[in-house]
């Protein structure tokens, strides 16, 4: 129960934090013992969870104002996000399109998007900063988020929310409000459908549900925590603090995985 309760911690840390939370749960599955694909999903689900807490008021007004033009566009647009995600990245997943979880693929992403990360931070660094979502943005959106699935280590917030400030130069807070509120469908679908492979798979392993539930709620209280302070700190800071942990983390892990401390 205390390492489920340690790996939710972490989940809801880096979840929303544009530094991978599955580069940090392999890391700490190397010592913590290896988890289920279905632990790994869900428990991202409850940091999901934390994002509905957030911007309940952002949800509510979007519902109850589904009728006005400007509320009815952000919702259209965050289901086409989704609907780009859904559409592209069930084929590629049954397919079994997806680098392999070993310590050096996901360094590799972590130092990559790091890089990414700065070199787009400073091309719109004199830009002033959108807030519209266009159409592009929502398809972006919904790619990158593939792509972050494919490629463990990528980080699905920093994916999204990269895609849309570049894609239509948005404004940090405007970006990150819409891939957070597009990861609900999106982790929740895919919790569903972790879970409907584990009941179809009479060969799965037996799941410790008691564990896995305490690892949802601590990574949903963590989360909630993280969401509600990295909203704040971007309305005046950069990601770029982020982007240097994550190629100091990556180049830690490469030298680790030389070193035969992780495989």
């Amino acid at each position: 129960m205390i390492k489920a309760a340690f790996m939710g911690v972490l989940e809801g840390l880096t979840e929303f934090l544009p530094i991978s939370s599955t580069g940090h749960l392999l890391i700490a599955q190397q010592w913590l013992g290896p988890k289920s694909d279905l632990f790994n999903i869900v428990i991202q689900s409850g940091a999901i969870l934390a994002i509905t807490l957030v911007f309940r008021e952002r949800l509510l007004s979007l519902a109850a104002g589904w009728r006005q033009a400007e509320q009815r566009d952000y919702l259209l647009k965050l289901a086409l996000a989704f609907v780009v995600t859904a559409g592209v990245g069930l084929p590629v997943r049954l397919m079994g399109w997806k680098l392999p979880e070993t310590v050096v693929p996901v360094a590799l992403a972590l130092i990559l998007g790091g890089a990414a990360m700065l070199a787009i931070e400073r091309a719109l660094a004199h830009r002033p900063g959108q807030t519209h979502i266009g159409w592009n943005v929502a398809v972006w959106v919904g790619l990158a988020q593939v792509v972050a699935g494919v490629f463990p280590g990528t980080s699905r917030s920093a994916a999204a929310i990269f895609a849309a400030m570049l894609a239509g130069a948005l404004a940090r807070p405007a970006a990150a409000e819409f891939a957070f509120l597009v990861g609900i469908p999106t982790m929740f679908a895919a919790s569903a459908f972790a879970v409907l492979e584990y009941a179809s798979n009479t060969q799965a392993p037996p799941e410790n549900w008691a564990a896995l539930a305490v690892a949802f709620g601590t990574a949903a209280l963590t989360g909630f925590a993280v969401v509600r302070w990295l909203m704040a700190w971007i309305k005046g800071h950069s990601f770029a603090p982020f982007a240097w942990y994550r190629i100091a983390f990556g180049i830690a892990v490469l030298l680790a995985a030389w070193a035969g401390l992780v495989a």
